[in-house]
C-alpha cells in the first residue's frame, strides 16, 4: 500500500537590500518561522536603486520576472523596499495573477492581500508632537522617503498634519525627497548647508538610515546634535540606538512582523479566520538626539561584542573578497570561473549555493541571446556549479520556470535568488541556500558586482576570440568563392612545402587559370563573371577531397598544392578537373561554358628549393596549355 507524501508548503519572498537593517530584521523573523515549521523559502533578492544607475536596477530587478508564483503555496512581500515602482507593480500583478495568498509589509495598496503594518501616520505624528511641544522645535525640516511608497507616503502627511495644526511653515524648500537610503540623508544635509538658510531647529527624517547620515555630515561641518539641532530618526534600529547621540526614532518590532507574516499565511493556507489588516504596536524611543536624556538600558558590554565581531566579520569579507577578485583575474574560461567561485563560496558559508546561467549567455554577438538576455532569464538555463549537502556538480539544462537546478528534497531550507548580470543584460542568478551571507554581510552586494564582473569579463573574453577567429577566416578566405584567398595559400603552402621536404615526400603544385573571364563579364555582365568564378572554383574543391589544398590565388586565378602525389595522381587529377568542369557546364543553363587551363607539377622538395619557384614552374606549364587552346570558343553551341 502506497503511502501518500506529505505536501511540503513552499513560500516565496520578495525584498531588496536585504543587508539594511529594515530587511535584515525581518528576513530573520520570516525565515527563524519557516525552519521552525519546515516550510520551503525562497527569497527573491536585488539591490536595485543602490548605486544609482537605471541600467544596473534594470538587471538587479529581472530577478523577480523569475518568480513563477504558481510554484508555491503563497508569497510574502516586502514591496516596500522596491525602489521603482514599474517593478512593483508587476510583482503584484504576477502574483494575482498566480492566485496564491499574500502577506504584505506596511502596503495597504492591494486590497486582495493581507496586510501587516504599523500605524505610519500616528507613530509620525507622535514623534513630531514631541519634538514640537516638548523641545519648542519652531523651524523643522524633513527628509522624507518616495511618495510613491505608502509607508513614506504616511509619514510626510503626518509631519504636514502637525506642522499645520500648530501653524508652522512647511514649505517645498523644507522638504527633501530621497529613497530611504543613507545617501538620501547625506546629500539632504548637504542641499540644506548650501542653500544658506538658517540651521533650523529640528531636522524630522523617515526613516534611521537617513538621519544617521545627515547626522554625520552635520557633525563634519561643525554642528552639533542636538545642541544645535534636533534631528530624529524611524525604526530604532540597532545603529540609532548605540549611536552617539542615541537617535531618537520609532520602535517598531521588525523581527516580530516577520515570525507574524508566516503565522498568518498559515492561517490563511490552513483556511482559518484570519483579520486582513494586522497592525502592530510603536513606541517612542525618546533618546540624545532630540535632547531627552537616553535611559541607558543597553547592555554596553554586550554591544562592545557585538561590534567587535561585526569588524571582524567585515575585515574577514574584505580579504576573502580582495582574494577572489585577485584570483578570478587570472581566469579565462567558464569553467574555471564557475569552480573557483564555488570554492569562494563555500568559504563565505555558502555551503549550499547554485550558480545558474542562461542559455548562450556568453554568445553577445547573437542579437536574439542579447535581446533574450536584456528583458530577463532565458526559458532554459544551466547550473554548472551546483553544491549540496550531497556533494558538488551540475545540471546541463533546467527549466526556468522552475527556479531550481535541483529543488529541496525536505522541508525547512531558506534559499536567496541573486541576480547575476551586467548592467541590464540578466547572465543568470544566483542561489545561496541555507547560508545567512545575504543578510548577515554589509558586503553582499559588493561580492555580487565582483562575480557578475567576473562573468562579463569571461563573455568579453569569449566574444573578443569569436571576433578573432572570424577576422582570421576573412584574412585568408575568398568571400567569393569561400575557398582560401592568397592570404590563406601563403599560409598553409608553407607547411605543406616544409612538410614534404622533412619527410621526403613529392610535393604537387597544380595552377589554374580560368579562361575567357573577361568575354563573361564583357557579353553577360559581372554577375555572371561571380557565378563563372565560383562555379570553377566549386569544381576544383571537388576534385581535390582531402588530400589537396586549394586556393584563390588572385582574379581568375587558382592554385592546388600537396604532399605525397604522384605523377600518376596528378594526371588523374587534371583529367577529373576537366570531366567534372564539363559535367557542370551540361546543368547550369548558361549561355557560356566555364572552361580554365590547368598545369600541374610534382617534384621531390630539396633544401635549395624555393616554393615561389615551383608555383612559377606551374604557371608555365599551365600557360603552354592556355597557348594551345582558342579563346574564342565560349560561346555554348549546344
Amino acid at each position: 500500500m502506497n503511502m501518500q507524501t506529505a505536501h511540503i508548503r513552499s513560500i516565496a519572498v520578495v525584498a531588496a537590500g536585504t543587508n539594511e537593517e529594515y530587511q535584515s530584521s525581518v528576513l530573520s523573523g520570516i525565515t527563524d518561522e519557516t525552519k521552525e515549521q519546515q516550510i520551503n523559502t525562497a527569497c527573491f533578492v536585488s539591490f536595485g536603486g543602490v548605486l544609482g544607475n537605471t541600467l544596473s536596477d534594470a538587471g538587479e530587478n529581472a530577478i523577480y520576472k523569475l518568480i513563477n508564483f504558481r510554484k508555491f503555496d503563497g508569497a510574502i512581500l516586502m514591496t516596500n523596499t522596491v525602489m521603482d515602482s514599474i517593478t512593483r507593480a508587476e510583482i503584484t500583478e504576477a502574483v494575482m495573477q498566480a492566485g496564491i495568498p499574500a502577506v504584505v509589509l506596511d502596503d495597504s495598496s492591494n486590497p486582495a492581500f493581507y496586510n501587516i503594518c504599523i500605524d505610519n501616520e500616528k507613530a509620525m505624528r507622535e514623534l513630531v508632537e514631541h519634538v514640537v511641544t516638548v523641545h519648542d522645535a519652531k523651524a523643522l525640516c524633513y527628509i522624507s522617503g518616495p511618495l510613491d511608497n505608502p509607508e513614506a507616503n504616511s509619514r510626510y502627511q503626518a509631519f504636514l498634519s502637525v506642522m499645520k495644526a500648530h501653524g508652522l511653515p512647511a514649505g517645498r524648500e523644507q522638504i527633501y525627497f530621497g529613497d530611504f537610503r543613507p545617501v538620501s540623508g547625506k546629500e539632504a544635509a548637504k542641499a540644506l548647508l548650501r542653500s544658506g538658510q538658517p540651521m533650523p531647529d529640528a531636522i524630522i527624517c523617515a526613516n534611521d538610515a537617513m538621519a544617521l547620515e545627515a547626522i554625520a555630515v552635520l557633525r563634519k561641518n561643525g554642528i552639533r546634535v542636538p545642541q544645535d539641532v534636533i534631528v530624529t530618526g524611524f525604526d530604532n534600529t540597532y545603529f540609532a540606538q548605540h549611536h552617539n547621540p542615541s537617535l531618537t526614532s520609532v520602535a517598531r518590532p521588525l523581527y516580530e512582523a516577520g515570525r507574524v507574516a508566516v503565522k498568518m499565511l498559515m492561517q490563511i493556507l490552513d483556511g482559518e479566520p484570519c483579520e486582513k489588516t494586522v497592525t502592530m504596536e510603536t513606541v517612542p524611543a525618546l533618546r540624545e538626539s532630540c535632547g531627552c536624556v537616553s535611559d541607558r538600558d543597553m547592555d554596553f558590554k554586550e554591544y562592545r561584542e557585538s561590534v567587535y565581531d561585526l569588524i571582524q566579520r567585515t575585515r574577514a569579507d574584505v580579504s576573502l573578497f580582495d582574494r577572489m577578485i585577485s584570483a578570478l583575474t587570472g581566469i579565462d574560461t567558464t569553467e574555471d570561473n564557475v569552480r573557483l567561485l564555488g570554492q569562494y563560496m563555500q568559504e563565505l558559508g555558502c555551503e549550499e549555493c547554485s550558480i545558474c546561467l542562461c542559455e548562450n549567455w556568453q554568445h553577445a554577438f547573437c542579437g536574439d541571446a542579447e535581446q533574450s538576455e536584456a528583458e530577463g532569464y532565458t526559458e532554459i538555463m544551466s547550473a554548472p556549479y551546483v553544491r549540496t549537502e550531497r556533494g558538488s556538480g551540475s545540471v546541463e539544462s533546467f527549466r526556468s520556470a522552475d527556479m531550481y537546478p535541483i529543488p529541496p528534497a525536505d522541508g525547512g531550507n531558506i534559499s536567496y535568488f541573486l541576480p547575476l548580470h551586467f548592467r541590464e543584460h540578466c547572465l543568470g542568478y544566483y542561489i545561496i541556500t541555507n547560508g545567512d551571507f545575504p543578510i548577515r554581510s554589509m558586503l553582499c552586494h559588493t561580492y555580487m558586482l565582483g562575480i557578475s564582473q567576473s562573468f562579463e569579463n569571461i563573455r568579453k573574453l569569449t566574444n573578443m576570440n569569436n571576433a578573432i577567429r572570424e577576422l582570421d577566416r576573412l584574412y585568408v578566405i575568398d568571400q567569393l568563392c569561400g575557398i582560401y584567398n592568397r592570404n590563406g595559400f601563403i599560409r598553409l603552402a608553407d607547411q605543406i612545402f616544409r612538410q614534404c621536404m622533412c619527410s621526403g615526400e613529392k610535393l604537387m603544385i597544380g595552377f589554374i587559370d580560368m579562361d575567357g573571364l573577361k568575354y563573361i563579364n564583357d557579353n553577360f555582365g559581372h554577375d555572371d563573371g561571380d557565378f563563372a568564378l565560383k562555379t570553377l572554383a566549386d569544381v576544383i574543391g571537388a576534385c581535390c577531397g582531402s588530400r589537396l589544398t586549394c586556393a584563390r590565388f588572385g582574379g581568375d586565378e587558382f592554385i592546388v598544392i600537396g604532399c605525397g602525389m604522384t605523377a600518376e595522381e596528378a594526371e588523374q587529377f587534371e583529367r577529373d578537373f576537366h570531366e567534372q568542369l564539363r559535367a557542370v557546364n551540361a546543368v547550369t543553363g548558361k549561355p557560356y561554358r566555364v572552361e580554365a587551363s590547368i598545369g600541374t607539377f610534382v617534384t621531390k622538395v630539396t633544401p635549395e628549393m624555393r616554393l615561389f619557384e615551383l608555383i612559377t614552374e606551374a604557371d608555365t606549364i599551365m600557360y603552354e596549355q592556355k597557348k594551345r587552346k582558342s579563346t574564342s570558343r565560349y560561346l555554348r553551341r549546344d
